[in-house]
């Protein structure tokens, strides 16, 4: 029978050197928990390394799903969601044959640290994750999709990193599985998108940095049989009862 499950496929963790040294595996799954929040995908830039930490500490609860935020040649980024994690890592592979040997300026952008279920340091990332992979937006798409993910736009109402400010309006027929839009826009403007992408599939994610941002209110609720990868990809499509529901009401 189908049920009701609040999903946010954007979270960071301390590997992004945009989020917050709290966001380590115990408090992603312990503010999930406390949100009520069913699924979470953990989406760092250009890399998936932290996502076994936040498995193993999940236990299942929250359902934990391998995301990489990509950063194109186009500075557009997209959220991309994988069934497991090898995907994720063949897909790192690929992304990183083209990724610059930039070495992350610490004290500009912050500590990128990969770490374990109880959040001791494994290591530091020193090549510098938030920048621009050497790969077009349709050539990650097409990538993703060949190798079972789903591809989703982000961000797409953002003055900056989004497809529509740096490549203008986005194709009736573009192959993303879903546009997103961000937490931080009310509902006139959410259906304003709506109105101007008609038919499209779009999501509401928290693009957390900090825990605070966890919340239902800034994630989507998706009508499933279970919390998984291929319900969420049947609800992207509206197949066989399972849907996503209009984020803002």
């Amino acid at each position: 029978m189908p049920a009701k499950f609040w999903v946010d496929l954007h979270i960071h963790t301390a590997l992004s050197p945009c989020g917050s040294l709290e966001m380590g595996a115990p408090e992603i799954v312990s503010a999930a928990r406390k949100a009520g929040v069913d699924v979470i995908g953990i989406a760092d830039h250009n890399t998936c390394d932290n996502f076994p930490a936040v498995y193993k500490a999940s236990e299942g609860n929250p359902v934990v799903l391998p995301c990489i935020e990509t950063q194109s040649a186009e500075d557009i980024h997209t959220l991309c969601v994988f069934p497991d994690f090898e995907t994720a890592q063949l897909y790192k592979g690929w992304l990183w044959q083209k990724m610059r040997p930039i070495k992350n300026d610490v004290d500009y952008f912050g500590y990128q640290v990969v770490l374990d279920d109880c959040n001791n340091i494994l290591r530091e990332e020193e090549t510098l994750l938030i920048q621009g992979t050497g790969y077009e937006v349709d050539q990650i798409v097409s990538k993703v999709h060949s190798i079972g993910g789903l591809a989703v736009l982000a961000h797409v109402d953002r003055p900056s990193f989004s497809y529509p400010v740096a490549l203008g309006p986005i194709p009736e027929d573009y192959p993303a599985d879903a546009f997103e839009l961000s937490c931080r826009i009310n509902s006139a403007q959410a259906a304003g998108w709506r109105e101007k992408y008609p038919g499209r599939i779009f999501i509401r994610s928290s693009d957390s940095h900090t825990l605070d941002t966890i919340s239902r209110g800034n994630c989507t609720k998706m009508t499933l049989e279970e919390p998984t990868f291929e319900e969420i990809k049947k609800a992207l499509r509206n197949e066989d009862g399972r849907r996503v529901s209009w984020p803002w009401g």
